[in-house]
Protein backbone atom coordinates (compact mmCIF):
# COMPACT_ATOMS: atom_id res chain seq x y z
CA UNK A 1 0.00 0.00 0.00
CA UNK A 2 1.43 3.40 -1.00
CA UNK A 3 1.90 6.21 1.42
CA UNK A 4 -0.95 8.26 -0.03
CA UNK A 5 -3.32 5.32 0.54
CA UNK A 6 -2.37 4.70 4.17
CA UNK A 7 -4.47 6.91 6.47
CA UNK A 8 -2.06 6.54 9.41
CA UNK A 9 0.86 7.69 7.26
CA UNK A 10 -1.24 10.56 5.92
CA UNK A 11 -2.17 11.67 9.44
CA UNK A 12 1.49 11.58 10.50
CA UNK A 13 2.36 13.63 7.41
CA UNK A 14 -0.34 16.16 8.33
CA UNK A 15 1.12 16.33 11.85
CA UNK A 16 4.68 16.44 10.51
CA UNK A 17 5.49 13.84 13.14
CA UNK A 18 6.38 10.14 12.94
CA UNK A 19 5.29 8.09 15.92
CA UNK A 20 7.92 5.93 17.53
CA UNK A 21 5.09 3.76 18.85
CA UNK A 22 2.45 3.65 16.12
CA UNK A 23 0.12 1.59 18.31
CA UNK A 24 -0.55 4.76 20.33
CA UNK A 25 -1.96 6.49 17.27
CA UNK A 26 -3.97 3.39 16.36
CA UNK A 27 -5.41 3.28 19.88
CA UNK A 28 -6.28 6.99 19.72
CA UNK A 29 -8.35 6.26 16.62
CA UNK A 30 -10.17 3.23 18.04
CA UNK A 31 -13.77 3.95 19.02
CA UNK A 32 -15.34 1.94 21.88
CA UNK A 33 -17.82 0.43 19.42
CA UNK A 34 -14.94 -1.17 17.49
CA UNK A 35 -13.34 -2.54 20.65
CA UNK A 36 -16.68 -4.06 21.66
CA UNK A 37 -16.95 -5.89 18.33
CA UNK A 38 -13.28 -6.99 18.27
CA UNK A 39 -12.39 -8.20 21.79
CA UNK A 40 -9.69 -10.42 20.28
CA UNK A 41 -7.58 -7.27 19.60
CA UNK A 42 -7.17 -6.38 23.24
CA UNK A 43 -10.49 -6.60 24.98
CA UNK A 44 -13.50 -4.32 25.18
CA UNK A 45 -11.49 -1.68 27.05
CA UNK A 46 -8.94 -1.40 24.22
CA UNK A 47 -10.20 1.92 22.88
CA UNK A 48 -9.40 5.63 22.94
CA UNK A 49 -11.30 6.83 26.02
CA UNK A 50 -8.35 6.77 28.44
CA UNK A 51 -6.16 8.64 25.94
CA UNK A 52 -9.04 11.07 25.38
CA UNK A 53 -9.25 11.73 29.13
CA UNK A 54 -5.56 12.62 29.29
CA UNK A 55 -5.48 14.51 26.00
CA UNK A 56 -8.41 16.69 27.08
CA UNK A 57 -6.49 17.82 30.18
CA UNK A 58 -3.23 18.32 28.27
CA UNK A 59 -4.94 20.37 25.57
CA UNK A 60 -6.73 22.57 28.10
CA UNK A 61 -3.38 23.28 29.75
CA UNK A 62 -1.53 24.05 26.51
CA UNK A 63 -4.28 26.30 25.16
CA UNK A 64 -4.47 28.15 28.50
CA UNK A 65 -0.71 28.77 28.56
CA UNK A 66 -0.71 29.92 24.94
CA UNK A 67 -3.62 32.32 25.51
CA UNK A 68 -1.93 33.71 28.63
CA UNK A 69 1.27 34.42 26.71
CA UNK A 70 -0.34 35.61 23.48
CA UNK A 71 -3.08 37.90 24.82
CA UNK A 72 -1.16 39.68 27.53
CA UNK A 73 -3.80 42.37 28.02
CA UNK A 74 -6.77 40.02 28.36
CA UNK A 75 -8.17 39.66 31.90
CA UNK A 76 -9.38 36.32 33.23
CA UNK A 77 -12.95 36.47 31.95
CA UNK A 78 -12.15 36.93 28.24
CA UNK A 79 -9.32 34.39 28.46
CA UNK A 80 -11.71 31.84 29.91
CA UNK A 81 -14.34 32.46 27.24
CA UNK A 82 -11.83 32.29 24.41
CA UNK A 83 -10.33 29.07 25.75
CA UNK A 84 -13.80 27.53 26.01
CA UNK A 85 -14.48 28.43 22.37
CA UNK A 86 -11.16 26.99 21.19
CA UNK A 87 -11.58 23.62 22.94
CA UNK A 88 -15.30 23.09 22.38
CA UNK A 89 -16.48 20.06 20.41
CA UNK A 90 -17.11 21.81 17.09
CA UNK A 91 -13.71 23.51 17.07
CA UNK A 92 -11.79 20.34 17.89
CA UNK A 93 -13.83 18.37 15.34
CA UNK A 94 -12.85 20.86 12.64
CA UNK A 95 -9.19 20.39 13.58
CA UNK A 96 -9.66 16.62 13.44
CA UNK A 97 -11.04 16.97 9.91
CA UNK A 98 -8.06 19.14 8.97
CA UNK A 99 -5.75 16.35 10.14
CA UNK A 100 -7.94 13.73 8.38
CA UNK A 101 -8.45 11.72 11.56
CA UNK A 102 -11.85 10.54 10.38
CA UNK A 103 -10.29 8.55 7.55
CA UNK A 104 -8.54 6.29 10.06
CA UNK A 105 -11.20 6.01 12.76
CA UNK A 106 -11.88 2.39 13.67
CA UNK A 107 -15.61 2.10 14.33
CA UNK A 108 -18.07 -0.67 15.01
CA UNK A 109 -20.29 -1.66 12.12
CA UNK A 110 -23.36 0.19 13.35
CA UNK A 111 -21.43 3.34 14.20
CA UNK A 112 -19.72 3.32 10.82
CA UNK A 113 -22.95 2.77 8.89
CA UNK A 114 -24.60 5.69 10.69
CA UNK A 115 -21.84 8.12 9.63
CA UNK A 116 -19.76 7.93 12.77
CA UNK A 117 -16.55 8.92 11.00
CA UNK A 118 -18.01 12.39 10.42
CA UNK A 119 -19.80 12.79 13.74
CA UNK A 120 -18.43 15.82 15.60
CA UNK A 121 -18.35 14.07 18.98
CA UNK A 122 -16.32 11.14 17.59
CA UNK A 123 -13.89 13.48 15.82
CA UNK A 124 -13.46 15.61 18.94
CA UNK A 125 -12.77 12.51 21.02
CA UNK A 126 -10.26 11.28 18.43
CA UNK A 127 -8.46 14.63 18.41
CA UNK A 128 -8.17 14.67 22.19
CA UNK A 129 -7.00 11.04 22.17
CA UNK A 130 -4.43 11.86 19.49
CA UNK A 131 -3.13 14.66 21.72
CA UNK A 132 -2.78 12.12 24.51
CA UNK A 133 -0.91 9.79 22.16
CA UNK A 134 1.40 12.61 21.05
CA UNK A 135 2.13 13.47 24.67
CA UNK A 136 3.10 9.89 25.51
CA UNK A 137 5.17 9.50 22.35
CA UNK A 138 6.90 12.88 22.16
CA UNK A 139 6.00 15.23 25.02
CA UNK A 140 4.34 18.64 25.34
CA UNK A 141 6.62 20.50 22.92
CA UNK A 142 5.78 18.05 20.13
CA UNK A 143 2.07 18.65 20.59
CA UNK A 144 2.13 22.41 20.62
CA UNK A 145 4.69 22.88 17.86
CA UNK A 146 2.28 20.97 15.60
CA UNK A 147 -1.02 22.43 16.77
CA UNK A 148 -0.22 26.07 17.59
CA UNK A 149 -0.64 27.37 14.00
CA UNK A 150 -4.11 25.82 13.79
CA UNK A 151 -5.21 27.26 17.12
CA UNK A 152 -3.74 30.67 16.26
CA UNK A 153 -5.77 30.76 13.02
CA UNK A 154 -8.92 29.78 14.86
CA UNK A 155 -8.38 32.33 17.61
CA UNK A 156 -7.97 35.10 15.05
CA UNK A 157 -11.07 33.95 13.17
CA UNK A 158 -13.08 33.98 16.40
CA UNK A 159 -11.97 37.54 17.14
CA UNK A 160 -12.47 38.76 13.58
CA UNK A 161 -15.96 37.25 13.43
CA UNK A 162 -16.78 39.14 16.63
CA UNK A 163 -17.96 35.87 18.16
CA UNK A 164 -15.94 36.69 21.26
CA UNK A 165 -15.50 40.35 22.22
CA UNK A 166 -15.00 43.05 19.60
CA UNK A 167 -13.14 45.54 21.75
CA UNK A 168 -12.38 47.92 18.87
CA UNK A 169 -16.06 48.47 18.11
CA UNK A 170 -16.94 48.84 21.76
CA UNK A 171 -14.13 51.30 22.42
CA UNK A 172 -15.08 53.38 19.37
CA UNK A 173 -18.71 53.48 20.51
CA UNK A 174 -17.61 54.58 23.97
CA UNK A 175 -15.17 57.30 22.80
CA UNK A 176 -17.66 58.73 20.32
CA UNK A 177 -20.45 58.78 22.88
CA UNK A 178 -18.39 60.04 25.84
CA UNK A 179 -15.59 62.06 24.23
CA UNK A 180 -16.88 62.89 20.77
CA UNK A 181 -13.72 61.41 19.23
CA UNK A 182 -12.87 58.42 17.04
CA UNK A 183 -9.83 56.34 18.09
CA UNK A 184 -6.95 55.60 15.71
CA UNK A 185 -4.50 52.68 15.73
CA UNK A 186 -0.82 52.41 14.95
CA UNK A 187 1.59 49.46 14.94
CA UNK A 188 4.62 50.53 16.97
CA UNK A 189 6.68 47.33 17.04
CA UNK A 190 7.14 43.98 15.29
CA UNK A 191 9.31 41.20 16.71
CA UNK A 192 10.09 37.60 15.85
CA UNK A 193 10.60 35.66 12.61
CA UNK A 194 8.22 36.04 9.68
CA UNK A 195 6.29 32.86 10.48
CA UNK A 196 5.78 33.77 14.15
CA UNK A 197 5.71 37.56 14.47
CA UNK A 198 4.41 39.45 17.49
CA UNK A 199 2.90 42.88 16.84
CA UNK A 200 2.46 45.77 19.28
CA UNK A 201 -0.30 48.30 18.66
CA UNK A 202 -1.27 51.55 20.32
CA UNK A 203 -4.72 53.12 20.21
CA UNK A 204 -4.81 56.90 20.19
CA UNK A 205 -7.61 59.20 21.27
CA UNK A 206 -6.56 62.52 19.85
CA UNK A 207 -2.87 62.82 20.69
CA UNK A 208 -3.10 60.60 23.77
CA UNK A 209 -2.12 56.92 23.89
CA UNK A 210 -5.21 55.30 25.39
CA UNK A 211 -3.96 51.71 25.39
CA UNK A 212 -1.34 49.31 24.10
CA UNK A 213 -1.49 45.61 23.31
CA UNK A 214 0.32 42.76 21.58
CA UNK A 215 -0.84 39.89 19.41
CA UNK A 216 0.12 37.38 16.76
CA UNK A 217 -1.36 39.59 14.02
CA UNK A 218 -1.96 43.31 13.57
CA UNK A 219 -5.68 42.83 14.16
CA UNK A 220 -5.07 40.87 17.35
CA UNK A 221 -2.72 43.59 18.60
CA UNK A 222 -5.29 46.29 17.84
CA UNK A 223 -7.99 44.33 19.68
CA UNK A 224 -5.66 43.96 22.65
CA UNK A 225 -4.90 47.70 22.63
CA UNK A 226 -8.59 48.55 22.50
CA UNK A 227 -9.31 46.14 25.34
CA UNK A 228 -6.58 47.71 27.48
CA UNK A 229 -8.00 51.16 26.76
CA UNK A 230 -11.52 50.07 27.67
CA UNK A 231 -10.35 48.65 30.97
CA UNK A 232 -8.43 51.85 31.75
CA UNK A 233 -11.14 54.29 30.69
CA UNK A 234 -14.14 52.43 32.13
CA UNK A 235 -12.45 50.64 35.06
CA UNK A 236 -13.69 47.35 33.63
CA UNK A 237 -17.32 48.45 33.82
CA UNK A 238 -18.05 47.04 30.36
CA UNK A 239 -17.18 43.52 31.47
CA UNK A 240 -13.97 42.97 29.49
Amino acid sequence: MGKSEDPLLRIQANLQYTFRDLTLLELALTHPSYAHEHPEEGGEEHHNQRLEFMGDAVLDFLVAVWLYRTYRDFPEGPLTRLRATLVRTTTLASLARELELGTALRLGRGEEESGGSERAANLCDALEAAVGALYLDGGLSVIWSRLEPSFARRAEAILEAESYVDAKSRFQEWTQAELGKTPAYQIVDETGPDHAKTFTSQVLVGADVAGQGTGASKRMAEQAAARAALITYTNGALGL
